[in-house]
């Protein structure tokens, strides 16, 4: 059973056009990039699936279900921007994580947090930008949720900062859950990922797995992305 799908998706704000009868299936196991260039619908496709807006159009269905507090507890969502507060400290930030969801590991958390010398007792407005991704993904990681959704997960940080960001991802979600990352990082992502949706102007132009894109088109995604979009 696909434990994502969007049917006939579609999302207006007013006279302008975010999505347009967007379809998907994705099955757990998978890592999927979702591709587009700035303004393609990507955060907002993001949104639908987590419930944040309210589609125009079609349906969203998590594991057969609408959004709502049952498929909340299944989606781990990490945003494209900083979402913690900046006056709590690490350690009661993952105190908040504990409270609000049964399956967060704190144990699991504190270790990866340990190990990149991140002391627990730093406000987050303490630590520097590449840090304070780190912490965010790592307390959506540490959640054994059924699917995690990554809105630019290593926009502006260094490339040793996204190379563990993406091992973080990889080592640690969960095998049976699938993994959506939205980017426009084609390049740094394409190691790990099974599949790819490129979005143009709110519209799916391709759903394909990676290594159907390098067979048939004999170049890898990254500059297969790049042809598409060359402007």
């Amino acid at each position: 059973m696909a434990i994502l799908e969007c049917k006939n998706l579609s999302k207006r704000y007013g006279k302008k056009t975010a999505l347009e009868s967007v379809n998907l299936s994705i099955e757990p196991g998978r890592v999927v990039g979702l591709l587009g260039p700035n303004g393609s619908g990507k955060t907002t496709l993001i949104k639908l699936i987590n419930g944040l807006l309210t589609p125009s159009a079609g349906e969203v269905l998590i594991g057969g279900q609408k959004p709502g507090p049952l498929t909340k507890a299944a989606v781990a969502y990490l945003p494209d921007r900083d979402y913690l507060a900046d006056w709590m400290t690490v350690q009661q930030q993952i105190r908040l994580f504990q409270d609000f969801y049964p399956d967060f590991d704190a144990d699991k958390a504190m270790e990866m947090l340990l190990r990149l010398n991140v002391d627990p007792n730093q406000k987050f407005k303490a630590l520097s930008k590449g840090t304070r991704e780190k912490v965010q993904l790592i307390l959506v990681m540490s959640r054994k949720a059924q699917l995690y959704l990554l809105d630019e997960p290593i926009g502006g940080v260094d490339p040793a900062t996204r190379d563990y960001i993406l091992d973080t991802i990889i080592r640690n979600y969960n095998p049976e859950a699938a993994v959506v990352i939205s980017t426009h990082l084609i390049a740094d992502v394409e190691q790990v990922l099974d599949e790819a949706i490129f979005l143009q102007n709110g519209s799916v132009l391709l759903h394909e797995s990676v290594d159907d894109i390098r067979e048939t088109r004999g170049m890898s995604v990254d500059r297969y992305f790049r042809e598409v979009f060359k402007c």
